[in-house]
C-alpha cells in the first residue's frame, strides 16, 4: 500500500499546481472602464454587488488616483506600462492612416514603452491579454494577445465588423480560429440577453445595426463585454498563464449613453421616455460587472491574486445644461469623468481588510511585477503598494526594461510583431499612423506637469501645422504666460479670439495675465466674458469668486432683473428635466417682470429650439441680440439657426 500512496499524492499535487508559500502569484487583472467608486459603494450598500462586497471585506481596497487627460487609451496604457503619457506616447483615441486619411484607433506601434506583457514575457513568465487598449497589431508574447480590434471597435465607421483587415488581430495567429466561436456580435444578442438591461420592443431589437442609434451602441458594448469576459475565462482555464489581463469597456460606454438617467427624479417629455427604456441600464451593467468579478473569483486557485480596477470614475445622474445633446445619448466626453477610480486586490499575498493609501496609475505595474516575482525597474516612477501585500517589495535590481536611453525615443516594438503582419499593415498605411489629437494632449501633459518650455515647444509645432486652430493658440498662450512671456501670449490670444470667439479659454488666459500684472479690473472683465460664453467654465468661475467673492463677478442687476434671473434659472432646471411647457411658463413670467433682460430671451430661444420651434427660437434670439448687440454667442447661434432654416 505504501508503494501506491506516494505516487498518488504526487500526482494530485501536480494536478493542483502545488506551489510553495514563497512562489510567485498567478495574477488576474480585470479592468472595468469608467467604473465609479461612489456608485459601487452605493450599490454594495444596497446588497446589489455581493462579489465586490467580498473583495472589500476580505481584500485590500483604495480609490485609484487617475490623471488627466481622462481618456481611456491614455490611462490604460499608463496602467499597462507604469510610464507617463509623454513617455509611452499614447495621447488620444484616434490615429490617422497617413495613406488614406482615415481614422483608426491608436495602435501598439505608437507605444514607445514596454508594457507589462512584454516585461513578463522577457522574464520567462506566461501572459494572456484580452481587449486591452492599443494592443493592435498584437505583439508576440509568451502567451496570447487578443487585441482591441478582435471584436468591433467604436472608432470604426460601422462599429460592428471589427478591423478593416483581419491581420494582426490575435497573437499567435493560430489562436484566432480557436477563439472565433466565442465572439458575439450585436446581432447575436437575443431579447433574453438584453432584457436585464433595457425595456424595448421586439421591433426595436430587430432593427439593423446602426452605431448612431443608442440601442445599437449599447448592444455593441454588451456583446463586446461578454466576448472578452468569455475569452478571458477560457484562456485562464486552458492556457493557465502566470498573468491574465482582461479589459471590459461596457461600464464606461453605458454610463456615457445613459448615465444622465441614473436615479434622476422628475424627468418629463423625451427624457422621461428615455428613462422608461434605459433608466435602469447603468445599474444593470454594474451588476453585470459584479457577476464577471464573481466568475473570475470562482476560477482562482490558492495561488491567484485578483486585481480589479477602473481608470477613472463617472459622474452619474447629471443632466447637462443643453438637453438637446441628449438626443444623441453618446456623451463621449471626459467632462463626465471623475479623477478617482476603483482598485481592489484579493487573494494570494494580499493582506485582508487592508486599505491602500492613495494608489496611482503608475503604481499598478510595480505591484503586479512584485506579485509575479519580477523586479520593478528603477526608472518606473510608481511604488509597490506594500501596505496591501504580504510579500515585501523586491530590490529594484533592474535599471530599465526599455531598449533606449530615453523612453520617448525608444524604437517601436516591430520586433514583437510577426514580420509578415508588419509588411501587410505597412502596405495599408497603418504603421505610419500619427495621432494629432494625441500630440495635443501630450503637450497639455507637459503643461500640467510644470514643464512649460516643453509645452511651448510642443504647442508651437502644433500651431505651425494648424495655424487656424484657435484652441491651440490659446493653449500656447497659456504656456507662454506661465513662462512670463506675456507680450507673446497676448498676441496669440488676440488671434485665438478672432478665430474662435466663443472659446472661453483665451478670455480666461487674458484674465490670468492681467491678474499677474496687477490689473484686477481688466482680469475680472475677461473672466466675466469667458463665463458669458460658457457659464460652466470652472476656471473663470473660481477666479471670479477669488477676486470678487461672487461667481457672477461685478455684474449689476436691477431688482426686477434679479427676480427674472431667478425665475429663468428655474426655467432652465425644468428644461434640463425635459419639462419644456413649465419652462416656457416660467419664462413668460420672467419676461413680464424684466422685458429688456437678455438672459430671459436667450433661455426662451434655447427652450423653443428643444421643442422644435425654430422660428420662435430665432425670434427670441433676435430680441436678445437687440439688447446685447456685441454678444458673440447670440450672434453665432442666430447665424446657425438661420442657416439651418434655409
Amino acid at each position: 500500500m505504501r508503494r501506491v500512496v506516494g505516487p498518488i499524492l504526487l500526482a494530485l499535487c501536480a494536478l493542483s499546481a502545488c506551489r510553495s508559500e514563497s512562489s510567485p502569484a498567478r495574477v488576474i487583472v480585470l479592468g472595468l472602464d469608467g467604473m465609479d467608486p461612489q456608485t459601487v459603494d452605493l450599490l454594495m450598500s444596497e446588497g446589489k454587488m455581493p462579489n465586490f462586497a467580498t473583495l472589500r471585506q476580505q481584500g485590500a481596497y483604495g480609490r485609484l488616483q487617475s490623471s488627466k487627460p481622462l481618456l481611456s487609451p491614455v490611462i490604460w496604457t499608463t496602467i499597462a506600462t507604469g510610464k507617463t503619457p509623454e513617455q509611452h506616447r499614447i495621447g488620444h483615441f484616434v490615429a490617422v492612416n497617413e495613406k488614406t486619411g482615415e481614422q483608426l484607433p491608436v495602435t501598439s506601434q505608437m507605444r514607445k514603452a514596454k508594457a507589462l506583457w512584454d516585461i513578463l514575457s522577457d522574464a520567462g513568465r506566461t501572459v494572456d491579454v484580452v481587449g486591452w487598449w492599443a494592443t493592435w497589431p498584437a505583439e508576440t508574447v509568451r502567451g496570447t494577445i487578443v487585441s482591441d480590434h478582435t471584436c468591433y471597435h467604436f472608432l470604426f465607421a460601422d462599429g460592428a465588423t471589427g478591423s478593416p483587415d483581419s491581420t494582426g488581430l490575435v497573437s499567435p495567429p493560430a489562436q484566432q480560429a480557436a477563439l472565433a466561436p466565442m465572439i458575439r456580435r450585436p446581432g447575436d444578442l437575443t431579447a433574453a440577453d438584453v432584457a436585464p438591461f433595457v425595456r424595448v420592443s421586439a421591433e426595436e431589437l430587430a432593427r439593423p445595426f446602426d452605431f448612431n442609434d443608442d440601442l445599437s451602441h449599447f448592444k455593441w458594448a454588451l456583446a463586446t463585454a461578454e466576448t472578452y469576459h468569455s475569452i478571458g475565462l477560457h484562456l485562464w482555464q486552458t492556457d493557465r498563464p502566470d498573468a491574465l489581463m482582461v479589459y471590459i469597456e461596457a461600464t464606461d460606454s453605458t454610463a456615457h449613453l445613459f448615465g444622465h438617467l441614473f436615479r434622476s427624479q422628475g424627468l418629463a417629455g423625451e427624457l422621461a421616455a428615455q428613462q422608461a427604456r434605459f433608466g435602469g441600464t447603468v445599474e444593470a451593467i454594474y451588476q453585470f460587472a459584479d457577476r464577471v468579478v464573481g466568475e473570475f473569483m470562482q476560477a482562482m486557485d490558492d495561488h491567484t491574486t485578483l486585481v480589479v480596477l477602473s481608470d477613472h470614475g463617472f459622474e452619474l445622474g447629471l443632466l447637462p445644461d443643453d438637453p438637446s445633446k441628449l438626443r444623441d445619448m453618446r456623451r463621449v466626453s471626459e467632462q463626465y469623468h471623475r479623477l478617482e477610480g476603483i482598485l481592489y486586490l484579493y487573494g494570494y499575498r494580499v493582506k485582508p481588510h487592508s486599505r491602500i493609501e492613495q494608489p496611482t496609475l503608475l503604481d499598478i505595474v510595480p505591484t503586479l511585477l512584485t506579485l509575479n516575482g519580477v523586479s520593478p525597474a528603477r526608472d518606473m516612477p510608481g511604488r509597490v503598494l506594500a501596505e496591501a501585500l504580504t510579500v515585501p517589495p523586491a530590490s529594484r535590481v533592474v535599471a530599465s526594461y526599455e531598449s533606449g536611453p530615453q523612453v520617448a525615443e525608444a524604437p517601436s516594438h516591430d520586433a514583437a510583431v510577426d514580420p509578415a503582419i508588419l509588411e501587410r499593415l505597412r502596405s495599408l498605411g497603418y504603421l505610419d499612423a500619427q495621432s494629432p489629437k494625441g500630440d495635443r494632449n501630450l503637450a497639455a501633459v507637459h503643461f500640467q506637469s510644470g514643464r512649460y518650455a516643453e509645452a511651448v515647444k510642443a504647442y508651437q509645432d502644433l500651431v505651425q501645422q494648424n495655424p487656424d486652430d484657435g484652441a491651440l493658440r490659446a493653449s500656447l498662450a497659456g504656456a507662454l504666460g506661465a513662462m512670463g512671456r506675456y507680450a507673446e501670449a497676448m498676441e496669440q490670444l488676440t488671434v485665438a479670439i478672432k478665430l474662435e470667439p466663443l472659446n472661453p479659454e483665451p478670455y480666461h488666459n487674458r484674465g490670468v495675465i492681467f491678474e499677474k500684472q496687477g490689473n484686477r479690473e481688466a482680469a475680472v472683465r475677461e473672466y466675466e466674458t469667458a463665463l458669458r460664453y460658457s457659464p460652466q467654465y470652472e476656471p473663470s468661475r473660481e477666479a471670479l469668486v477669488r477676486l470678487t467673492g461672487s461667481a457672477t463677478g461685478t455684474e449689476v442687476l436691477t431688482d426686477p432683473e434679479k427676480l427674472a434671473a431667478a425665475i429663468a434659472e428655474r426655467a432652465g432646471q425644468a428644461a434640463r428635466r425635459g419639462d419644456y411647457q413649465t419652462a416656457m411658463k416660467e419664462l413668460d413670467e420672467a419676461e413680464r417682470i424684466a422685458p429688456r433682460f437678455a438672459r430671459v430671451h436667450q433661455y426662451r430661444s434655447n427652450v423653443a429650439f428643444l421643442m422644435g420651434d425654430r422660428d420662435a427660437a430665432i425670434k427670441a434670439l433676435k430680441k436678445a441680440l437687440e439688447i446685447e448687440p456685441d454678444n458673440a454667442l447670440f450672434r453665432t447661434n442666430l447665424q446657425r439657426l438661420e442657416q439651418a432654416a434655409r
